[in-house]
């Protein structure tokens, strides 16, 4: 009997997953402040998510490796529909805590996937195959947002009941369109096998591991300013709508159809632009040209008080980050051998985590001393955290300039 591929099914999961991950973005922290939530208390729903996931990721990939990917995708797909039903029927503010942190616990619905992806392709055809998760991570950012959105019009807790619907769906299709495999046996080399662009993620507590990789200095830069790039990012994302909400007004309807531009413009860019701007301006200027339009962009963020300087900001930010997440990826990739490519993403991924875990509550906490003042100064000073992150990441890569790499046989990670 001839065996299906598996980038179809893993496809629709993804995409599945992602819109009902993306739809909650909008309203997330207007959703707490219904609660009675401070800002500071709103965007730590965020860490807390965070946190979990960087302690659960790990453990829930090794068990994949030993009771088989499918199992443990439906455990962790089980986890996440449960998180949002705790959130859509929320009485209390604990109760949307709680829903968080259940889905956190059970993280892991990606790198399963792309373990999966991984057991399942040969080696020469997962770019290719880690290309479509890319496009539907792209789809999915887009989209999202302006459903959850618009679905917040009808109540802010029906995105949350509609998210746990998706993630139901998502479990019916890796129920019925996944095969039913035994835990994968290693049959590649270890180093194809740690190579693999999902890259396998170090427990949080294996600090020999991040030592050893930190220890090398081109390595350890691209880290620190992944880090940054990742903090600033997290900073404006978990926070912008609660910065929209006092500076212009804005429900989760109007976030929504913001983010869904700036995915539309990340699409363009990472779909076909990404490619022909490495080859005509190279890496490393292109690392340097996206950490100067994230300072331009937060700082005229902060300064934003009409909708078509908002749209000129955002444009200029879509750029900046739509170009430092592949490029610094891209970059890491080549600072290892093949054989630990995996571990040397895995540790990135790490670092997303601890940037998403400490960025919100700093932005919520300003946010949070403006009260309801449009025109406060603290609406402004939030808006610097990630202009001043973006200058370090700034400051950090023209330190570590260096001729870009020769071209490689290495495979490009394509991140969505």
């Amino acid at each position: 009997m001839k065996k299906h591929s598996p980038l179809l099914p893993i496809f629709l999961i993804v995409l599945v997953d992602v819109l009902g991950f993306t739809i909650v973005i909008p309203l997330l922290s207007l959703y707490a402040e219904k609660f009675g939530a401070s800002p500071l208390v709103a965007t730590t729903i965020v860490s807390c998510y965070a946190v979990c996931s960087l302690i659960s990721t790990p453990l829930i990939g090794r068990l994949s490796d030993q009771y088989g990917r499918r199992r443990l995708l439906l455990i962790s797909q089980a986890g996440t529909f449960a998180g949002f039903i705790m959130l859509g029927f929320s009485e209390a503010l604990w109760m949307v805590f709680a829903g968080r942190i259940l889905d956190g616990i059970t993280a892991g619905n990606l790198s399963i996937a792309q373990a999966y992806v991984s057991d399942h392709t040969t080696p020469e055809n997962r770019s290719k195959a880690f290309g479509l998760i890319g496009v539907a991570f792209g789809i999915g950012f887009m989209f999202g947002p302006a459903m959850g959105g618009w679905l917040g019009t009808f109540g802010l807790h029906v995105p949350f009941l509609v998210a746990a619907g998706l993630s139901l769906l998502s479990m019916v299709c890796t129920f019925f369109l996944l095969t039913n495999d035994p835990p994968p046996e290693k049959t590649e080399p270890a180093g194809d096998a740690a190579a693999m662009p999902g890259g396998k993620r170090p427990s949080p507590f294996d600090l020999e591991v991040y030592k050893e990789y930190f220890r090398r200095s081109q390595l350890a830069s691209l880290y620190v300013q992944f880090f940054l790039f990742t903090f600033a990012f997290s900073t404006f994302t978990s926070c912008f709508a609660l910065f929209a909400e006092r500076r212009f007004h804005w429900t989760a309807k109007e976030v929504g159809y913001l983010f869904m531009y700036a995915g539309f413009l990340g699409i363009i860019l990472q779909g076909g632009m990404i490619g022909r701007l490495v080859k005509k301006y190279g890496e490393v200027r292109l690392v340097l040209a996206g950490f100067v339009t994230m300072i331009v962009g937060y700082t005229m963020l902060g300064f934003a008080h009409s909708l078509a300087f908002l749209l000129v900001t955002t444009t200029i930010l879509s750029f900046g980050n739509g170009v430092l997440r592949p490029v610094l990826t891209s970059r890491i990739t080549q600072a290892v051998g093949r054989h630990e490519q995996g571990v040397a993403l895995g540790i990135s991924g790490s670092l997303s985590s601890v940037a998403m875990a400490f960025a919100p509550p700093a932005g919520g906490a300003l946010i949070g001393q403006a009260g309801t003042d449009s025109f406060s100064w603290w609406l402004l000073a939030y808006a610097l955290i990630p202009a001043v992150v973006a200058l370090l990441g700034l400051m950090v890569a023209l330190r570590k300039v260096a001729p870009d790499a020769p071209p490689t046989n290495l495979p490009v990670a394509k991140i969505g």
